[in-house]
Formats: structure tokens, C-alpha cells, sequence
């Protein structure tokens, strides 16, 4: 847990809170229908607006939300809201990542003018991450709005069919998610209070790459000329990342603040001599 969010591994859909985000890969249609039931109507009970997007006519959409209590009548009121990846967005559309920001911004501003305590969406992203352009302009997207969500009543389940979506590409998109149903790569890249970055599990030779992407896409911004990691959840990190990290910073005109209780940090630190990083043991 990073300050008033949810962090780790993820079995099921509830227990989420308002400003929490959920990466899902699901089996079948029917282990999709079971977790959006229990994601949104958990978001019904705490007073948020919710919204269901997936492929397909709403009807059809409706159908998959019938196992939540009361919701003919949420979707009658409009506490419940039903879209259609079909008509939102057509086959091969890239999203821009500001864009749908100010999207899901100002759907969650009129949640709380209607007087919603908040705004939750599950939906079905497969038809978002098809082609390698969709998938770099998503992730991108990903950690833009789970930014967002720190701040502001917006939580998210992001699903993710597991037979069109490969493991490859899954975890490019999972490690820029506070939760997911997956261990796979092993670390976690995420937004955290007062404009740091979680930073948990571990990095080794083998998800060294995919750590240097998730880098890459999470797009972070130095503020007073630093990268600050909350790094509590931090259980391992090799020195080929740690140099990644160091360098990334430096191409950044910044230093890094590393907060962790992971003794191991301090001694790579030392060791490799990087004088623009500087570790803070975690309170």
C-alpha cells in the first residue's frame, strides 16, 4: 500500500478504493463479466458513478452487468453508464494520452457535480493494444492517467483478453499498474503521493529491458530537479538498473531520491560511485 492507494497482487475485483487501478488479464468472457460485476458494484456502494466499456451493441454490454444489484436502475438513473469501444473509438484508433486524460477528467468532475463521490470505469482494452503503435501510445496513457487517480475520485480496472493479448505484452502494460493479477515482471512503476513514483519488486538481468521501457513510457518529470521514488515495496534492484536509473535522470538535467528500507541500494550507490543518486531510508 502506497499512502491511500492499493498495491500488489490482485485475485479478484473488490476491495478496491477511489483512487485505485487495476490491470486484469482475463480467460473468457465469463471471468470478464465476474470481475467488472465486482469492481463496479463495489464502486456503486461507495457512491460512485460507474461506466462499463467493451466491444459490442450496450445491450449486449448490459447483459454482462446483470449480477450487480440494482443496476437497471443505476443505468436508468445514470449512477451507471454503458460504452461501446465500437462506436468510441474505431478498429486501429491510437489514443493520445492527454486527450484521454481530459477525458476521464472531466467525467469524473461531472460525477462529483452530479453528486457522486467519485467515478469508476471497468473496461475491456484489448482492441486498444492490438498493433505496437496502439500498445506504446496505451502504456503511455496507462501511467498518465494513474497519475490522475492519485489525486482525484477515479479508479480503473484495465482488462485485457489473455487470448489476443500475450504475455509479452501484458506485462508492459501490468508493471504500470499498482495492481494486477500477475507476479510477471516482478516490479511495479506507479504514481504515489506528493508526485513520486513507486517504485516496487524487483529488477534483475531478466526484466532489466522491460524496466527501461517502462522508463521510457512512464515519462517522468523532475520537480526541483528531482526524480523521487517511493521505494518501500523495493526487494531487489541489480546495478544495470540502478545505472539505467542514474542515467536516466542525468539525460533529465536531475538526480534521483530513492526512499527504501532495502539495505542492498545504498551499497550499489557506493560502489558504482553515482553522485546523482541519493538514498533515503524509508520512514
Amino acid at each position: 500500500m502506497t499512502g491511500k492507494r492499493r498495491s500488489g497482487f490482485a485475485e479478484n475485483g473488490r476491495g478496491f478504493g477511489s483512487h485505485d487501478h487495476v490491470c486484469w488479464r482475463y480467460r473468457d468472457k465469463r471471468d470478464l463479466r465476474y470481475r467488472v460485476q465486482e469492481f463496479l458494484s463495489e464502486g456503486l456502494a461507495l457512491g460512485h458513478r460507474v461506466r462499463y466499456i467493451g466491444t459490442g451493441a450496450p445491450d449486449a454490454l448490459a447483459e454482462d452487468l446483470d449480477g450487480i444489484d440494482g443496476i437497471h436502475e443505476a443505468l436508468e438513473t445514470g449512477a451507471a453508464q454503458i460504452t461501446s469501444l465500437d462506436s468510441a473509438y474505431p478498429v486501429g484508433t491510437v489514443v493520445e494520452a492527454a486527450a484521454q486524460v481530459r477525458t476521464y477528467a472531466a467525467a469524473t468532475e461531472a460525477a462529483l457535480a452530479a453528486g457522486f463521490t467519485g467515478f469508476r470505469v471497468a473496461a475491456d482494452c484489448t482492441a486498444l493494444v492490438r498493433t505496437p503503435a496502439q500498445l506504446d501510445a496505451f502504456s503511455r496513457y496507462e501511467h498518465r492517467i494513474d497519475r490522475y487517480m492519485v489525486d482525484r475520485p477515479f479508479s480503473a480496472m484495465c482488462a485485457y483478453a489473455a487470448d489476443e493479448v500475450d504475455d509479452h505484452t501484458f506485462t508492459q502494460l501490468a508493471c504500470l499498474h499498482p495492481n494486477a493479477n500477475t507476479s510477471s515482471p516482478g516490479f511495479r512503476l506507479h504514481a504515489a503521493d506528493d508526485r513520486a513514483t513507486a517504485f516496487a519488486g524487483e529488477v534483475d538481468q531478466l526484466s532489466e529491458d522491460q524496466f527501461a521501457l517502462a522508463l521510457r513510457r512512464a515519462e517522468l518529470r523532475p520537480h526541483d530537479g528531482r526524480l523521487v521514488f517511493d521505494a518501500t515495496g523495493l526487494t531487489f534492484l541489480d546495478h544495470r538498473a540502478l545505472l539505467r536509473l542514474s542515467h536516466h535522470a542525468a539525460d533529465r538535467d536531475a538526480s534521483v531520491v530513492l526512499r527504501t528500507s532495502w539495505p542492498g541500494v545504498a551499497v550499489l550507490v557506493k560502489l558504482l560511485d553515482l553522485t546523482n543518486v541519493r538514498v533515503e531510508s524509508a520512514a
